[in-house]
């Protein structure tokens, strides 16, 4: 579906623009009413030669600005959105949701990552991380645990974010995090 342009940007409802026409009936009514009057006399027909009412510059100014307001709203709610391009992709994927051991084990230094020693767990971001961008069309999702799991992401295709939140990934984030669900009771000794 291809959304109808006004130059480089286009319009989710162009419909709503109809409403723009109702402006100028609105400015026309605004402008027809007069001041209130100050003085209330019993006859009007000595002060009829003195003029019609106009408004003050503070009220025009302001009717002005309810007028320009109205404007806008109604051109927010047509919704205008503008890109460099516009593509429709097909693609299919899977659902994946990873586990990831964030508990104290995985900081034993037992593999080597550019001859450097490195934890498990820095291993186990870098093998993560080349999978996740080695899946692109794939929503893909993070739990840790250590004892009890922890949601790190949901399921996804936003991959950039996805490697943000396994970036800040480290043992002890499942301990400090709170629980899902009702609090725990504290257990009852006999």
């Amino acid at each position: 579906m291809t959304l109808p342009q006004l130059g480089s940007v286009a319009f989710a409802h162009p419909w709503v623009l109809a409403l723009l026409l109702v402006i100028p009936l609105l400015a026309w009514l605004l402008g027809r009413r007069g001041a209130a009057p100050a003085v209330i006399f019993s006859s009007v027909e000595p002060l009829r030669a003195i003029g019609h009412f106009r408004k003050a510059r503070a009220g025009a100014l302001l009717g002005s600005l309810l007028l320009i307001a109205q404007s806008l709203f109604i051109i927010a709610l047509a919704r205008p959105q503008q890109g460099k391009e516009m593509s429709q992709v097909e693609a299919s994927g899977i659902d994946i949701m990873l586990a990831l051991d964030v508990s104290r084990s995985m900081l034993a230094e037992d593999f080597t990552i550019g001859n450097e020693r490195a934890n498990r767990l820095e291993a186990v971001k870098q093998v993560t991380e080349k999978f996740i961008e080695g899946r692109p069309n794939d929503r893909i999702g993070i739990v840790a645990f250590a004892g009890r799991p922890y949601l790190v992401s949901p399921l996804t295709l936003d991959h950039d974010w996805l490697l943000q939140n396994l970036e800040r990934l480290r043992v002890g984030l499942v301990e400090m995090a709170q629980p899902l669900g009702p609090p725990s009771l504290p257990r009852r000794t006999a």
